[in-house]
């Protein structure tokens, strides 16, 4: 202990923060200078990871809530070594590996993508879930920690209720989190939005709470120590911090505390630039210069992590070695790897329902895919998703050998613990609710999305047809604004989002094969709550011709020169085939029926293919139980689609698709009216 090279540390950090935000002309200073203190301790003294291999599977983990102090973490990984002074230098610029907000980068130790405050700490109780769950599978040697960072906007945010409550509930002894409490956030002094006791609140939720003073490098091991040697709960360091602390004014004159500070740069402060940074030690003429001192104290640190590392994977080789087939199971978990899986030897009964074909899919692979978590918002036995709870059971304080989570009513809690077992590795995660109430979720799917993980997400009771539930459960433009992430590219130039919405039992086995063959993105299976008959095969086997879907669409129904070609996905296909039938029977009309169950997945195809499923010369009809905007650029201008423009009502499904127009007849009725007009 160094208490002269930890001031050094801890003043250096916000130097750079201060530097980076001057530079870059905009960002948040003052929160960085608070956390400077207990981020230098708990790199320097506590977080085991191996700066030769940033990968490792067996390190720590530190997952930032509040994005908006990216300089904090920039500043404390410069030190590090994971980045070079150019990096710091161009914070927030085009092409910069800095950016304003942290963007997942595991090799230089950026965990998880954050800045819509809350999220980040809740993924960090995901990753903690998963440290548990693979540690129930493998050993109690596996014993990483999950440190989060969260800020007063983080608190303040309704997801920490979820998160706080599952951690707690749950025992989450893995998952230490500082609270960077100053007291300041953008616009006000907290006081003027929250009296709550933020201590006891966490408490409840079954927490350990430490309060200290978060410049007091002491109290700071103190609560670390305390907190790693924690065997039954979660544990809270409030740190009690000033907000831009370090901060002069031009006549030296302290300038801490203030609300300016946190959003803009210093000199738009009532603080001075230069000698802020004259007051922190650093050189305002080279300002992203390491402290000499400092550079040889993190070498040293550098050198002694990567030796604990070594240490600890020696331990960890001698547990394989005695462990051979556990060895090889935890390596194909954390391979992100498949087992073989058969999904054609899954029977289904007639006329299922798509979230009761999903059931039995969920069952076949509680007993196939050995590292699959499962969780629903209280509604396991509605989605369907007990189909795999009835083959396993959940998991539970002291106990994290089951492989379902219930979330309890927390969509958003739930979406977003899914992104921290994504982003943990070893865990396939899967979470399930009404498709309405995705509604709450489109935050952490975004998320999902912008981060490329795999995350699976079951959204059953699809449209309308949920009937007596009425308007508020009856989803109708929930299924435009998901398919809106398929036509949205990631970083990586693919679409951002994949969504299936399966047309009977056999596409919805093929839609989970796709879903679990999609592993650098997030896919949506969108499920009705009602049977639906199901599609007649054309040769021997519906399974295998279903297996078309993999192409976004195809024709279910095909013959020669069609007079129309009809498109939908879901449900409303069996309903275009009853129509069908009285088009061909009554009118003499050759019809082809597509069905498209993605058509961010059927854009991707050859234009040939496209053409094929749905030709350009034909006149064509779409049907959808969501706004007509689903189908339109299938369709194109020249063709119809008949779907809902208004909400729903409450009464039982089949009365409302005769009220609404969604039977056999009357789409045949609709279909008759459009070809009149081309």
């Amino acid at each position: 202990m160094n208490k002269q090279i930890d001031q050094q540390a801890a003043d250096n950090i916000r130097a750079l923060a201060v530097a980076m935000v001057e530079k870059a002309k905009s960002g948040h200073p003052g929160g960085p200078m608070g956390g400077g203190d207990f981020m230098h301790i708990l790199y320097s003294e506590f977080f085991n990871y191996d700066p030769s291999d940033m990968t490792w599977p067996f390190r720590d983990r530190f997952f930032m809530d509040a994005g908006h102090l990216s300089t904090l973490m920039y500043a404390q990984y410069y030190l590090l070594g994971n980045y070079k002074k150019e990096d710091v230098a161009n914070f927030r610029q085009w092409g910069s590996i800095t950016p304003g907000h942290p963007e997942v980068d595991v090799a230089r130790g950026v965990e998880n993508t954050s800045g819509p405050l809350g999220q980040g700490h809740t993924m960090g109780v995901g990753a903690a879930i998963a440290a548990k769950y693979l540690q129930a599978r493998s050993g109690d040697w596996m014993n990483h920690k999950v440190y989060g960072f969260i800020s007063d906007g983080g608190i303040q945010e309704e997801i920490s209720q979820g998160a706080g409550r599952i951690a707690g509930h749950l025992g989450l002894n893995n998952f230490i989190m500082f609270f960077d409490s100053n007291d300041i956030q953008l616009s006000t002094s907290t006081d003027e939005v929250t009296s709550e006791d933020t201590a006891m609140k966490y408490e409840a939720w079954g927490w350990k709470v430490i309060t200290i003073d978060g410049h007091n490098h002491d109290e700071i091991r103190k609560a670390l120590t305390e907190a790693n040697n924690e065997t039954e709960k979660p544990t809270l360091i409030i740190g009690k911090t000033i907000m831009g602390k370090g901060c002069v004014t031009a006549d030296g004159s302290k300038y801490e505390g203030h609300c300016d500070s946190h959003g803009q740069p210093i000199s738009k402060t009532g603080a001075d630039y230069e000698k802020t940074l004259l007051n922190l030690g650093a050189n305002p003429e080279s300002p992203f210069d390491i402290y000499e001192e400092v550079q040889a104290f993190y070498k040293n640190i550098i050198a002694e992590k990567t030796a604990q590392a070594a240490k600890k994977k020696e331990e960890i080789a001698s547990w394989r070695k005695a462990n051979e087939a556990l060895a090889t199971k935890l390596d194909f978990f954390l391979s992100g790897e498949l087992p073989e899986l058969d999904f054609s030897s899954i029977t289904h009964k007639a006329g299922l329902a798509t979230r009761a074909a999903s059931s039995g899919v969920l069952g076949y692979l509680a007993e196939n895919v050995e590292n699959m978590i499962v969780s629903s918002a209280d509604l396991s036995n509605s989605d369907k998703t007990d189909g795999f709870l009835k083959k396993t059971h959940a998991i539970q304080k002291g106990d994290f050998t089951g492989s379902f989570l219930q979330a309890g009513v927390a969509e958003l809690t739930m979406a977003c613990i899914a992104n921290g077992l994504a982003l943990h590795g070893g865990v396939i995660p899967v979470v399930a609710t009404f498709f309405v109430f995705s509604d709450y979720m489109k935050p952490a799917i975004r998320l999902s999305a912008l981060q490329e993980l795999g995350v699976k997400y079951v959204w059953t009771h699809d449209a309308f047809r949920v009937g007596e539930d009425g308007p508020t459960h009856q989803p109708i433009e929930q299924e435009a604004q998901i398919r809106l992430l398929e036509k949205l590219k990631n970083h990586s130039g693919d679409p951002s989002f994949l969504a299936l919405r399966p047309a009977d039992a056999a596409e919805t086995s093929v839609a989970w094969k796709m879903a679990l063959e999609n592993k650098s993105r997030p896919t949506g299976l969108i499920l009705s709550r009602q049977g639906i008959k199901d599609v007649e095969p054309q040769g021997d086997s519906r399974y295998n011709e279903a297996l078309a879907a993999e192409k976004g669409g195809y024709l279910v129904k095909e013959v020669a020169n069609p007079d129309v070609v009809l498109i939908a996905n879901g449900s409303e296909v069996a309903t275009l085939v009853a129509a069908a039938e009285i088009l061909e029977k009554e009118n003499n009309l050759k019809v082809n029926i597509a069905s498209v169950i993605s058509e961010g997945v059927f854009r991707l195809q050859s234009k040939d293919y496209q053409n094929s499923v749905i030709p350009k010369n034909k006149p064509l009809f779409g049907l959808t139980a969501g706004l007509p905007v689903n189908l339109e650029g299938l369709v194109g201008d020249a063709g119809k689609v008949f779907g809902l423009e208004h909400f729903g009502y409450s009464a039982p499904a089949t009365v409302l698709d005769d009220k609404f127009g969604f039977t056999g007849e009357k789409v045949s009725k609709q279909v008759l009216e459009y070809l009149q007009t081309v």
